[in-house]
């Protein structure tokens, strides 16, 4: 029975070269996917396995060595700023250190202004802007009254990670990567980070592509996931197919590092420690 789903996001043949001859770096080998509209994926990989290049990639902040991106159907063209530009206004990111994604010059009010001038509402009046502004806030938990003429770094990172969300909000991108976006954060706001970005897919049917080493949130969040080692996709499919039926030896042993509180955990391979050491 054919897929009725419509594609959002496509690669094919991706890869990413860093480097020439010996200080050559395959960081992304030829790689294929196709991500689906309002679908939640997961790129599941340890540190140095390519996922973040790829994310990179996806979003035109570096360019490809080979293959081709494709957006709803047709090649992507980035190649002035203005088509950049366009592109962007349909695919946002969220990434893992969230103070580093602030100009630490612009207060709140201009980071959320931007968002709604970049979706075509430069002209429309402050007080309309100010009630969007307050909209976006409260999706997200935060008082718009509290945080006008603030400075995002005088939030806690909770806080900076809701106003990234409350950008979302406003922006309303067709496509949202998602770059370990819970990491840095206490487990109670990681939770309440997670169902925001899941009420803001069910609102405006966002796909969400999370970049994670974090197999648990994979399993939890996601319609697809795709386990990624030294640059290639290894195994991909359905979140249970792939985490309860996993094929691949990586994948299993990526299950079996996840500690479990109801088995003996395996401490042979961690080095002793020695005080004073």
């Amino acid at each position: 029975m054919p897929d009725k789903r419509k594609v959002c996001l496509s690669g094919s043949g991706l890869t990413k070269v860093f480097g020439f001859g010996r200080q050559k770096t395959v960081a992304v080998d030829h790689v294929d996917f196709s991500f689906y509209e309002g679908e939640v994926v997961s790129i599941v990989g340890e540190s140095g396995s390519g996922k973040t290049t790829l994310a990179k990639m996806l979003l035109g902040l570096i360019g490809t060595t080979e293959g081709e991106v494709y957006f709803q159907g047709k090649k992507r063209d980035i190649s002035t700023q203005k088509k950049r530009l366009e592109y962007w206004r349909n695919i946002q990111a969220i990434f893992q250190d969230p103070f580093s994604s602030y100009n630490i010059f612009h207060k709140i009010d201009a980071v959320l202004l931007d968002c709604i001038n970049m979706r075509g509402g430069r002209k429309l009046p402050h007080a309309k802007k100010a009630e969007m502004m307050a909209h976006a806030c409260s999706f997200v938990n935060l008082k718009f009254e509290e945080l006008t003429n603030k400075y995002p770094f005088e939030l806690s990172g909770g806080q900076q990670q809701r106003l990234m969300i409350a950008r979302i909000f406003l922006l309303k991108p067709k496509i949202l990567l998602a770059d370990e976006p819970t990491s840095m954060i206490d487990a109670c706001s990681r939770a309440t980070i997670l169902d925001m970005l899941m009420q803001l897919r069910d609102e405006i049917g966002m796909t969400i592509i999370f970049i994670t080493h974090d197999i648990g949130l994979a399993y939890y969040v996601s319609d697809s996931v795709y386990i990624m080692e030294r640059g290639r996709f290894v195994e991909h499919g359905s979140a249970d197919d792939v985490i309860l039926r996993p094929k691949g030896a990586y994948t299993k042993r990526l299950i079996d590092d996840v500690p479990k509180i109801y088995e003996e955990w395996d401490l042979s391979t961690v080095l002793p420690y020695k005080h004073g050491g």
